[in-house]
């Protein structure tokens, strides 16, 4: 049987494994919240740490724990431990649960304590020498320690996706100089339209990405301002003022990130607004990728009977019964993660709006959708841009025949036949079967070098046409 150790709290007293780092908060947490069965986000246990190293340090600073300087060191210790990444299998908290992320800081100022006190030597659960409350919560709240972690492991998570960003966006523009000279029909309402390039299609991709990436890179602006030192609801209650004022210094220097005190400390603690602009963002990423992969999927069906324009990488078997049958499975796996990240924008809208009077205690739920989001989006963009963009294929030969074969070719003719001689021969096209290149030769009058020119990459990707001398009103 494994020893336990009593501990206290203001509800009464409770039996804890004795090996434990967790303590009595950290176990009523976990009675109450069995939902998810999801701890915390790792980036938010190192953000956590790191917040708690800066408030560290800077009690340290202002006097405390000068007469035990072994206390302090093994306080410091503790939490660049966790700060780097350690300690995370003792962080057991559901990631859904009441109480603002007052258990999550509960069960990170518990383990922080008993390594500290673990690093001095002591017996885990001697709180007398190293205490979670008075010591690891010094000059602390919850409320002001969540979300100034959440923000932390937020921008981390955003340089992140930035590059990924950045990575699929250029994936998308040597595509576009690599099929520049292939034309292809357009299509407007799933039909038939007119005259493009292959290049031209994955450009427009690439601009879109490109808009996303600086939307995104906007929102570290967004995120930068933090209410840590506000401490229960934003007036610094039961904190020291020159804590209050250099905290945050403390925690850019450890993070080089550009963080900055709120001005408004108390607004700052009551809206979470900021939470719900940054997500918005990450939504018009998140739709960007399912509709271009929706457009992949359909470019790219068949590969016998459908449009088969493009050829996706083959990555796996698609089929326990059909022999061969290959699917557009990267195009799928981050769809869903498009659809996913939409879903999660309008959880965590709703628990940004549902805050009440001077706190938000559904700051959990948007941790874990917000952190959420940015990672699947940076993971669903790398494989999007490793595992199919980089190695897509554009059928040149099967362009070229739809080119020859579609109605929509002879748009490309109406500067020089107008537009009623070219309705004329799209419906001969259509119900003779004749290729728009033979009847524009014969009806039309126009060479093959003449349609060759009209229906060329430069031509059909020209801002316009260039008119005749002879024709004035041009």
């Amino acid at each position: 049987m494994c020893q336990t150790r009593t501990e206290s709290d203001s509800l009464g007293q409770r039996e804890v494994p004795g090996d434990s780092l967790w303590g009595i908060h950290t176990l009523r947490a976990v009675e109450n919240f069995p939902l998810s069965g999801r701890p915390l986000h790792p980036a938010l246990i190192r953000a956590l740490g790191l917040v708690k190293l800066a408030a560290a340090q800077t009690n340290q600073r202002l006097g405390a724990w000068r007469d035990d300087p072994a206390k302090a060191d093994a306080i410091l210790a503790a939490c660049r431990e966790m700060a780097e990444g350690g300690l995370g299998e003792w962080l057991i908290v559901d990631d859904l649960q009441g109480g603002a992320g007052t258990s999550a800081n509960m069960n990170v100022n518990e383990v922080l304590a008993n390594r500290a006190l673990e690093l001095l030597g002591r017996d885990r659960g001697d709180y007398g020498r190293v205490s979670p409350l008075d010591d690891l919560n010094r000059h602390q709240s919850t409320n002001d320690v969540f979300p100034t972690a959440l923000r932390v492991a937020a921008l981390h998570l955003l340089a992140r996706l930035e590059q990924r960003v950045l990575a699929l966006q250029e994936a998308f523009q040597r595509q576009e100089q690599r099929w520049a000279h292939v034309v292809k029909v357009a299509r407007t309402e799933l039909q038939d339209a007119v005259l493009t390039t292959a290049g031209r299609t994955f450009g427009a991709y690439a601009e879109a990405i490109n808009r996303d990436r600086w939307r995104i890179a906007k929102c570290h602006e967004r995120l930068r301002v933090v209410n840590l030192g506000g401490t229960a609801v934003g007036t610094g209650l039961a904190a020291p003022r020159r804590y209050i004022f250099e905290v945050t210094e403390t925690l850019r220097q450890l993070t080089g990130l550009g963080l900055a005190r709120a001005e408004n400390l108390v607004e700052a603690t009551q809206n979470a607004d900021v939470f719900v602009e940054v997500s918005g963002i990450l939504k018009a990423h998140a739709s960007n990728l399912l509709k271009i992969c929706t457009d992949l999927r359909f470019l790219g069906s068949g590969p016998d009977a459908g449009i088969a324009e493009l050829r996706l990488p083959r990555r796996q078997a698609g089929s326990s019964i059909m022999p061969g049958k290959v699917n557009p499975v990267i195009p799928e796996a981050v769809s869903q993660v498009a659809m996913l990240a939409i879903g999660n924008d309008a959880a965590l809208t709703l628990a940004c709006a549902s805050g009440n009077l001077d706190l938000n205690p559904f700051l959990p739920l948007v941790a874990r959708t917000l952190l959420d989001n940015l990672d699947l989006l940076g993971r669903a963009d790398d494989i999007l841009c490793r595992h199919c963009i980089e190695g897509i294929e554009v059928d040149a030969a099967r362009c070229a025949r739809q080119v020859a074969n579609a109605t929509a070719t002879v748009t490309a003719l109406v500067p020089v036949i107008g537009h009623e001689r070219a309705a004329e021969l799209a419906a001969t096209a259509a119900r003779t079967g004749v290729s728009i290149r033979e009847l524009a030769r014969v009806e039309a009058g126009i060479s093959d070098e003449q349609f060759d020119q009209c229906t060329s990459a430069t031509a059909v990707c020209r801002l316009g046409f260039v008119p005749s001398p002879s024709d004035p009103d041009q």
